[in-house]
């Protein structure tokens, strides 16, 4: 990551706190994509090394990319900062492998998409979860509770599809903003955009452009995101919300104004004898150091891994401390 982009992160995560305080003090914010109260996530005062934790065990675990190493360097450092025994497994594999793992108990914690959950591991169709977070939060937390896994309250980011483009692009288009502009530009229909191979078939991704949006752009199959974008080979992409790439400036991401796209908002599965182990304080302090991740802030945590190649358990140490998690 550039400097530029290095010095912007503490502002953000600043902002950020200084939101949560003021809606702590009555100030108002938007409010929590959740229906369990997750605790405030003010760093007034870092986390302390409580000796009572000595010995109270947990072992966290994660998929195998960037946001899942991050996440999980983030929980796992932060409770070893409240004194816990934290062992990591944060490369598990797909969603499969890793809610398997903690269906089994090779693991005792993971971070999970409310969608994937949904989709994956709870039999919905992709079009059948609710658009609303609440609810998609809700319904996930009672199919994990049938599993003897406590789903813990949800953050603030979502990272669930983003149709994108070059900046250049959209000002080729008019300089849309929301999918209904581009389905409603004069020449819709001769657009490109490049997705995932899965997304031809898939409900909430091209087919649900034109379920939803009655747009029938052509389809590229291409396993990159930005990369049909930056060399011209298509005007458009699907891309995700917390791509590291969109905190560059350099791309439009277009609002979802018609609800296509199915909530991922990221929540802690959690085994109910692991939770009761490290106890209220251990779920307190996950939920203190998710509180910040914004969309914002989880896509410069992004971008330091893939774009300025810094290894994620840097970059999770640096967030925590930047925020004043840790001294």
């Amino acid at each position: 990551m550039s400097r530029a982009l290095s010095r912007t992160m503490g502002a953000v995560i600043a902002a950020v706190l200084l939101a949560v305080a003021l809606a702590a003090c009555g100030g108002g914010s938007e409010p929590e994509p959740t229906s369990t109260g997750a605790s405030s996530g003010s760093a007034d005062e870092p986390i302390e090394a409580n000796p009572a934790n000595e010995g109270k065990s947990i072992t966290f675990g994660s998929k195998n990319f960037t946001e899942q190493f991050i996440l999980g360097e983030i929980y796992s450092q932060a409770l070893e900062a409240g004194g816990f025994d934290v062992t990591k497994e944060l490369n598990l594999g797909s969603e499969q492998i890793a809610y398997k793992a903690l269906q089994d108990g090779d693991v005792d914690a993971y971070p999970e998409y409310t969608s994937t959950s949904l989709t994956n591991f709870f039999g919905l169709e992709p079009d059948e979860v609710p658009i609303d977070p609440v609810e998609a939060y809700d319904l996930t937390r009672e199919e994990y509770a049938a599993e003897d896994i406590t789903a813990l309250p949800q953050g603030k980011f979502d990272n669930t599809y983003v149709v994108a483009s070059t900046n250049e692009m959209a000002a080729e288009l008019g300089d849309p903003t929301t999918i209904t502009d581009l389905a409603e530009n004069p020449e819709a229909d001769e657009l490109t955009i490049a997705g995932f191979p899965e997304c031809r078939q898939r409900p909430d991704c091209l087919l649900g452009l034109e379920d939803t949006y009655g747009w029938t752009p052509e389809f590229v199959s291409n396993e990159g995101k930005f990369e049909p974008l930056d060399n011209g080979q298509t005007d458009l992409g699907f891309v995700f919300a917390t791509d590291g790439e969109l905190s560059l400036g350099d791309y439009t991401a277009y609002e979802d104004d018609a609800d296509l796209f199915p909530p991922y908002y990221i929540s802690v599965g959690i085994r109910n004898d692991a939770l009761e182990e490290i106890g209220p304080e251990g779920q307190e302090i996950i939920e203190r150091v998710q509180a910040p991740l914004t969309e914002d802030v989880m896509r410069e945590l992004n971008a330091r891994v893939d774009l300025d190649k810094q290894e994620p358990e840097q970059v999770a140490s640096d967030y925590l401390s930047e925020s004043g998690f840790v001294q």
